[in-house]
């Protein structure tokens, strides 16, 4: 059968199926309770703190709720309300609970997701399997206007318009006027003359550069991405060389070196109601850096670039070890049948006849990039990129003016660099949008209802790490899996412990803590709908799924030993 028949034929038979199954099967709703570290103002109100600021209710006792668990657990009748606070007292203590209302249909939550995935490795076109996973989540949710009810709502948000802005107009822009100068060749030139001696050095620059901007996800990989990638490609780095090292070095590194957005993030889903060293929000985030020793995947993964930077790994994939040859004895830096998301507008120079370019037209922008990012991530906790990019991209068309290159040659730079990121702009919107239907349709949910409080203890860690990459895996998201995995995961740990009467209950928990926060990087990372996924391989200049496939056996093979780590120190030592 022909390929463009197959995989129509696939494509139809997922569409075909998505819309029995929504038109067929009635979604099964649940509860997800999550319980409150709740304080009183000085006028008596209830609060809890969320995101750093306090979020005020008035709770109802749990007999009285609409969504009391025992009523609507399994039910497949739609709730009368979606979000409730509830008291309850258990053993003489007055405790909160937010039960949130969500809806899964079984296994079929996890189709969009994997119709996704599987188009992608079949055709290496990122657009249509996107598209395609879209389809069939909305023909699921019974969202038969697919353009009205899907595409629209999620493409005129917010998070949207910050893609367009920030990875299409700043990233892409820089990038051209980049090259129009002759900014990034310059810089390159540069660090071979005076430091790169080779692709070794060229690559220990890239990891050196991935653990200094720890901020962690897209911050980290953009960064990188585009400050090492002239250097890279002088040296003759493949792209899928480049580009795993990249994303193996952002999220990973964000949780060893948690000084960042994380800890104030994940704190707020581990309260559990009785556990002291989770009692207040200082006694969560230090039990957030207590967990950094036992976060063995981000370890191994971490350590993993570094050999593979000084090119002593202990393990390559058989598609990275053929990339590296190719690149090292042909100079091709992608494969024959590669489609980069940085497209030929950005690859190599165009700089006008009798402009002379200047390592500094690459300093100063990059280095007012970074002070603005570090800076406004000092001052407020969270960096603000589109100042960081926006000034930057002022600064180098300044300059470029100074020099005297005419308005012409620059807005046309500008415009070679949006075209240059316009597929992966389109690509990010896309995987932000499944990364929505995925989660509407339940998969994450699903899969956390099917772990239970009777599993031996010390493979608890294990199969957590397991559900929370499967979870992030299908939605490209590790900040979304801990939103879905922690409320459970944390109770559940402590509910195991005491049932096994473990010595030490601390250690356990961080355990199965460690256990979510690795497996929730290492889906995200790997996930070809992650956003960090394709801004490593746009930054980069490599195909999607080339960085995929190539990625995958260094992180399962590091994801695998932090399992084997997890294991071994909870049935020793817990």
């Amino acid at each position: 059968m022909p390929t463009g028949i197959r995989n129509f034929v696939i494509f139809a038979i997922a569409i075909i199926v998505s819309w029995i199954v929504g038109s067929t099967v009635p979604p099964t709703w649940t509860v997800e309770q999550i319980t409150l570290d709740v304080l009183t103002d000085d006028s008596g109100n209830l609060y809890y703190t969320y995101r750093g600021k306090p979020a005020y209710f008035d709770a109802v006792p749990l007999e009285q709720a609409q969504l009391n668990p025992s009523r609507i657990h399994g039910s497949s009748e739609t709730p009368p309300i979606k979000e409730e606070f509830v008291s309850s007292v258990e053993d003489g203590e007055t405790k909160y609970y937010q039960l949130l209302a969500k809806h899964h249909w079984g296994y079929w939550s996890l189709l969009p997701a994997v119709v996704a995935v599987l188009l992608c490795w079949i055709t290496k076109e990122p657009v249509t399997a996107l598209l395609g996973g879209i389809i069939s989540g909305a023909l699921i949710l019974t969202r038969y206007d697919f353009t009205g009810e899907v595409l629209i709502p999620s493409l005129s948000t917010t998070n949207a318009a910050s893609i367009l802005l920030l990875y299409l107009w700043l990233l892409g822009g820089l990038m051209g006027i980049w090259s129009r100068t002759g900014a990034a060749q310059a810089f390159a030139e540069f660090m071979t003359v005076r430091f790169v001696r080779g692709p070794k050095s060229a690559k220990l620059v890239a990891w050196m550069l991935g653990v200094i901007f720890f901020q962690g996800g897209t911050v980290s990989t953009v960064l990188v991405g585009t400050t090492v990638k002239p250097i890279a490609d002088e040296e003759k780095i493949s792209h899928e060389e480049l580009a795993y090292i990249v994303d193996s070095t952002a999220s990973p590194i964000a949780s060893q070196l948690a000084f960042n957005a994380w800890p104030g993030y994940v704190q707020a889903f581990i309260f559990v109601a009785g556990v002291s060293f989770l009692a207040t929000e200082a006694d969560r985030l230090l039990f957030f850096f207590k967990s950094v020793p036992f976060c063995f995947y981000a370890i191994f993964a971490v350590l993993g670039t570094f050999l593979l930077s000084i090119e002593k790994p202990l393990f390559l994939g058989k598609q990275l070890k053929e990339a590296m040859q190719r690149s090292r004895e042909t100079g091709q830096l992608d494969a024959d049948d590669a489609d980069p998301l940085s497209a030929k507008e950005l690859q190599g120079s165009n700089v006008p006849e009798g402009y002379t370019p200047h390592v500094l037209e690459f300093f100063l922008p990059l280095g007012a990039l970074i002070a603005i990012a570090i800076g406004t991530f000092i001052t407020s906790g969270s960096p603000n990129v589109q100042w960081a990019f926006g000034i930057a991209l002022l600064i180098a068309v300044g300059m470029a003016l100074a020099k005297g290159m005419s308005l012409k040659d620059i807005v046309a730079g500008f415009h070679d660099g949006l075209k240059g990121v316009v597929l992966g702009s389109v690509i990010l919107l896309l995987a932000i949008t499944i990364g929505g239907i995925s989660k509407e349709t339940g998969g994450g949910i699903f899969l956390v209802e099917q772990l239970g409080d009777t599993i031996p203890y010390f493979i608890l860690p294990v199969l957590l790490q397991i559900l929370t990459m499967a979870i992030a895996f299908s939605t490209g998201t590790s900040w979304g899996t801990y939103a879905v995995a922690f409320p459970l995961a944390m109770p559940l740990a402590w509910a195991v412990a005491g049932a096994n009467g473990l010595s030490h209950p601390e250690l356990f928990m961080t355990l199965c803590f460690a256990a979510v926060i690795d497996g929730s990087v290492y889906g995200d990372q790997c996930s070809p709908i992650s956003d960090t996924t394709v801004l490593s391989s746009m930054c980069t200049g490599c195909d999607l799924m080339d960085h995929v496939k190539t990625q995958i056996p260094q992180a399962s093979i590091a994801a695998g030993m932090a399992a084997i780590c997890w294991t071994v120190v909870a049935f020793f030592t817990a």
